[in-house]
């Protein structure tokens, strides 16, 4: 690791090791769930991208994999306020089993509304899998199939995860020093 990114990181979280085990462990539970079954997976950029390949990788049945972004706007109290899609996707997803991959689900606002919006285009079903479950901040309850970590109320980097568009190629998870948040 480069000096420069150590210098805003508090601790780390989740080692690489960590990372790779639980990933192995989710994917071997989605494996089991969709086996007969193909299995499409959507992540959500720009986040999501790391954790995508990397499950994907080790899930034992075949995958498609299509991407939709998101663009979040608050209010200027700070909470959260409207959600669209900057990117759809590129593929129907009408009768296909999906699992929606996120790096973190957070107050699940963000969540709710993909939930909605892809049910309405006729999965023949529809979960969720994130790497990161803040569930402390949750506003909203969304249901999150499978999750690889429960994280404190910190801002954390790293595994896909920004500050700033920076720490998303670092192997682990870290805290950022409150004077960064």
């Amino acid at each position: 690791m480069m000096p420069e990114l150590a210098s805003g990181i508090e601790k780390v979280l989740f080692t690489q090791e960590q990372i790779e085990q639980r990933i192995g462990e989710v994917a071997a539970e989605i494996s089991e769930r969709y086996k007969d079954k193909n299995l499409k997976l959507i992540g959500v950029l720009k986040g999501s991208v790391f954790f995508l390949a990397e499950l994907a990788r080790r899930i034992r049945v075949p995958v498609k994999i299509d991407f939709l972004a998101i663009s979040s706007f608050s209010n200027k109290s700070g909470a959260p306020g409207l959600v669209r899609i900057a990117k759809d996707l590129d593929d129907s997803i009408e009768g296909e089993d999906v699992l929606l991959i996120e790096d973190i689900v957070d107050t699940g606002f963000t969540l709710r509304y993909l939930l909605q919006t892809l049910s309405s285009r006729g999965p023949n079903s529809l979960a969720v899998c994130t790497f990161l479950d803040r569930n402390s901040r949750r506003i909203v309850q969304v249901p999150v199939e499978y999750r690889c970590f429960e994280i404190p109320d910190r801002f954390v980097i790293g595994f896909g995860l920004d500050y700033n568009q920076l720490y998303r190629n670092l192997n682990y998870v870290a805290v950022l020093k409150p004077d960064r948040e």
